[in-house]
């Protein structure tokens, strides 16, 4: 390891349960981890013979951790849950197996519709809904949600308005687990009343409900209903599971500060600028040969990502192969936006890239008469600094901080564009599943997305579903759509 590195020393770990997180002399965080006992799962990455067994990606990561900090939690439940929160936010390099952007389910419910009902979901959206969680345990939380659902009468159904045509098809008003509201034998008032109640359980207040549930278990088994008592038993297990220790205070725990300022401080120097670059805005271009064009903005404070601030862009203006027309139409477009609304900008403007996009950037910020800004390129090849004033590249030492620092902020860019090509291109291949169906034409298609979002959310619809959203829709088609997406699927 880098003689300069920190010193590990295993009575300085705690042997609790927690999260470790190590940097690389660059700080940029390159490994997240867990373990039911910090000190025994970290001394392991320091023993001298674990480097000569170590496979090359081990060994690569042995060799690179410079800095490390750790995290002590109550259990490995909620060590889970702030590795996976933390691998989120950083995103780091080694992390390969939880880089697939799987999330920990949340309960999600919209207490502004007339009869509201429990969703899951794995992302927490800006759309007016109400979130709990994450739970790790998803077993036990859909077990939960479902049996919830049936003990306070709420609705599964999927209609947007319960009505006559809806209770045809739902089974929990012959089992008796719902108040059908579809029927009008309850006002909305009423049913709100039955969600507060829930809503309750749902922040923790179980008590009152684990109480009743094991008098019932009890109950059961002085009458031999072993099964029931057996059920409950689950039942009470699962809410205990999911709602036990509530008391999460690693979800405001956030990383010391790392040597990146270093690296800031040292380019700043590097570029003759008056003061170091604190805020670096940097642009990419990702296509296949001009179609399906996007551009990403990342954006780097203090020598670390800003991810809240990302951006990404549909290239609209550009319909042939051409990078650095994509490139001046996007800063042209995000900087016109950012001068328009009076927002700051950035002390350090970077592209991917090297003359052709550094040309491009310039003239579209002399455009729309943007502020003087510095602005560099990185070239990939060669990481070679391109500036406007310089006819000839900078080209530094491979082992700068300043330079590390530009080809972290230059990657991330990469990856963010690189990530919302592929995912619009999967969208692309999905809509196009649409034009295989026999008899299907523009319009309908086009009724079909605008009405389910998604050929992967259409998958998941009936016939009868089918027919209600699509004006027109007659059962034949239908069950053709249906039948040709489950053999696709």
């Amino acid at each position: 390891m880098n003689p300069e590195a920190k010193k590990f020393h295993p009575g300085d770990v705690p042997a609790k349960p927690g999260v470790y997180v190590y940097r690389d002399r660059f700080g940029t965080v390159i490994y997240v981890g867990k373990a039911a006992s910090l000190r025994h799962r970290m001394s392991q990455y320091f023993q001298p013979s674990r480097l000569n067994r170590a496979d090359p990606r081990l060994r690569s990561l042995l060799n690179s951790i410079y800095d490390w900090d750790f995290f002590v939690v109550k259990n490995e439940g909620e060590a889970l849950l702030l590795e996976s929160r933390l691998i989120k936010q950083y995103a780091p390099q080694y992390n390969i197996l939880m880089r697939d952007d799987k999330r920990f389910l949340l309960v999600k419910i919209n207490l502004k519709d007339d009869f509201p009902r429990l969703d899951l979901a794995r992302v927490r959206k800006d759309d007016g809904c109400k979130y709990f969680g994450p739970f790790p345990k998803s077993s036990a939380l859909r077990s939960t949600v479902e049996f919830l659902s049936a003990h306070f009468g709420l609705r599964s159904c999927r209609a947007d308005s319960p009505d006559e045509n809806a209770r045809k098809h739902c089974l929990k008003r012959i089992v008796k687990d719902c108040l059908e509201p579809c029927s009008g034998r309850i006002t909305t008032e009423e049913y709100h009343r039955h969600v507060d109640r829930m809503l309750e359980i749902l922040n923790g207040n179980v008590s009152s409900l684990t109480e009743e549930l094991e008098s019932g278990m009890r109950a059961a088994a002085e009458k031999k209903q072993f099964e029931k008592a057996a059920r409950l038993r689950d039942i009470i297990s699962n809410i205990q599971t999911v709602f036990g220790d509530r008391k999460r205070s690693f979800r405001y725990a956030l990383l010391p500060a790392s040597p990146g300022r270093e690296a800031v401080e040292s380019l700043g120097k590097i570029l003759n600028m008056s003061s170091p670059p604190l805020l670096i805005e940097c642009f990419d271009i990702s296509n296949i040969f001009g179609t399906l064009a996007v551009a990403s903005m990342v954006c780097f404070e203090n020598g670390g990502p800003a991810r809240d601030k990302y951006r990404r862009f549909k290239i609209r203006e550009v319909d042939r192969i051409d990078d650095f027309a994509m490139m001046r139409e996007a800063v042209r477009r995000y900087y016109s936006r950012k001068i328009r609304e009076c927002l700051p900008l950035p002390d350090l403007l970077l592209v991917d890239g090297g003359k052709g996009q550094l040309s491009a950037a310039t003239a579209a910020l002399a455009e729309i008469a943007c502020p003087p800004l510095t602005v560099i390129g990185l070239a990939k090849k060669n990481e070679e600094i391109f500036l406007p004033d310089r006819n000839a590249p900078l080209v530094l030492d491979r082992h700068l901080a300043a330079l590390r620092l530009l080809q972290a902020v230059r990657d991330e860019a990469h990856r963010f564009a690189i990530g919302y090509h592929r995912r619009l291109r999967a969208r692309r291949l999905q809509e196009s599943l649409l034009d295989e169906i026999p008899g299907i034409g523009t319009a309908r298609k086009q009724l079909l997305l605008r009405h389910f979002g998604s050929v992967r959310r259409l998958r998941r619809a009936d016939v009868e579903e089918i027919m209600n959203k699509i004006p027109g829709m007659g059962k034949i088609f239908a069950e053709r759509i249906v039948e040709f997406l489950r053999k696709k699927d």
